[in-house]
């Protein structure tokens, strides 16, 4: 079978049962939208005046808030993409996957490619309603922001599968997931800027490749970066890769008991 049908097929098939969850895609939109509603207008009342200005690099906090919350979305999205192997697995679906005469490599990358798409389809309308909340958020920075989440959706999704293809049970994978993306989200930068922060506590949010999305969101949106745009691009590129090859390798190994 050619690679590219392959690929083109199983990111086909991701896109078109998202599309068809109305459910999935209402509360997609939802969830990153009540954040930043109840947290960041409750915190924007507080951060008032020209001292709180200055902490946020001269933003409000609201569009000092917004990347955050894009790269949030996305990165959810993206990372619980991975159940979808779980229950292919339990439906039999995985198991023609891995018997068919075609590369398992390719089968996976279209999968991941798929659901990143899926995922910057939801940054997408995340982004646009949060243009309507937080008005100085620069228009031109939109496709810059849909390339990272991209680069974002991919790096997470690999990370996902390879999770996923290690495991039987979806509350299981659930529970991993629980535990991974609140510390994550919340060691990023996203609700707060990390510029001020103790030397001791920097590299946990440096050893995060979250906080790099972040950082080059907020560039793209705001013109404001804690870090350097350049060495975001090369830290989410090079862990971007690392994690899809990781979870081309486990994919690969995966077996149907």
């Amino acid at each position: 079978m050619n690679e590219g049908r392959i690929v083109y097929a199983m990111a086909y098939r991701q896109l078109k049962r998202y599309l068809r969850a109305k459910s999935r895609l209402l509360g997609t939109l939802l969830n990153p939208l009540m954040f930043f509603l109840f947290l960041g207008l409750g915190w924007s009342a507080a951060f008032r005046g020209s001292a709180a200005s200055q902490l946020f690099g001269g933003l409000d906090y609201l569009s000092f808030l917004a990347p955050g919350i894009v790269m949030m979305a996305v990165f959810t999205s993206s990372l619980v993409g991975g159940i979808s192997v779980i229950w292919d697995r339990e439906f039999g679906f995985l198991k023609e996957v891995l018997v068919a005469p075609a590369s398992r490599s390719y089968a996976i990358i279209g999968r991941a490619l798929g659901d990143s798409l899926t995922s910057v389809l939801q940054g997408l309308i995340t982004i646009l309603s949060l243009y309507l909340l937080a008005p100085s958020l620069r228009l031109e920075g939109l496709v810059p922001v849909l390339t990272v989440s991209f680069v974002t959706a991919i790096t997470f999704n690999g990370l996902g599968i390879a999770i996923a293809s290690k495991m039987r049970s979806p509350e299981g994978f659930q529970l991993i997931m629980n535990l991974i993306t609140l510390p994550l989200i919340f060691l990023s930068g996203a609700f707060y800027p990390i510029d001020n922060l103790p030397a001791y506590v920097k590299p946990i949010f440096y050893a995060n490749p979250l906080t790099f999305a972040v950082d080059l969101a907020r560039f793209y949106l705001t013109g404001i970066s804690s870090l350097n745009p350049v060495v975001d691009w090369i830290v989410l590129l090079g862990v971007s890769a690392v994690f899809l090859l990781a979870s081309i390798r486990v994919f690969r190994r995966s077996t149907i008991d």
